[in-house]
């Protein structure tokens, strides 16, 4: 099972000078809601941002090691303006329900 200590060590690897704070979702150890905040976020769009994290993670996610990555990307004014963040796709939250997609073995 992954933890939540391994999932902060692993973005730290890709964003060295940033605050990683990382929650478990469901207490099961594969889905997290990872919020990243970085200065040097500064100008860089949300999918750039995102990028090198998630290719880091692309062999985790495809051997379902981790199931599900909610990813926030910030600048610390953008984490000090954007209160709660985080997105659980099998949660419910005052009657919303999330979307999931599985993809088929292959794609």
């Amino acid at each position: 099972m992954v933890t939540v200590d391994w999932m902060t060590e692993e973005v730290m690897k890709v964003v060295p000078n940033a605050k990683v704070e990382v929650s478990d979702l469901h207490g099961t150890g594969d889905h997290f809601h990872v919020r990243v905040i970085c200065e040097t976020y500064e100008g860089i769009r949300p999918l750039q941002r995102q990028k090198p994290i998630l290719n880091h993670f692309k062999s985790y996610i495809a051997s379902n090691t981790v199931h599900a990555l909610d990813l926030k990307c910030m600048t610390p004014k953008q984490a000090l303006d954007s209160g709660k963040t985080a997105f659980d796709p099998h949660g419910q939250e005052q009657g919303f329900f999330g979307v999931h997609i599985r993809r088929p073995k292959g794609e």
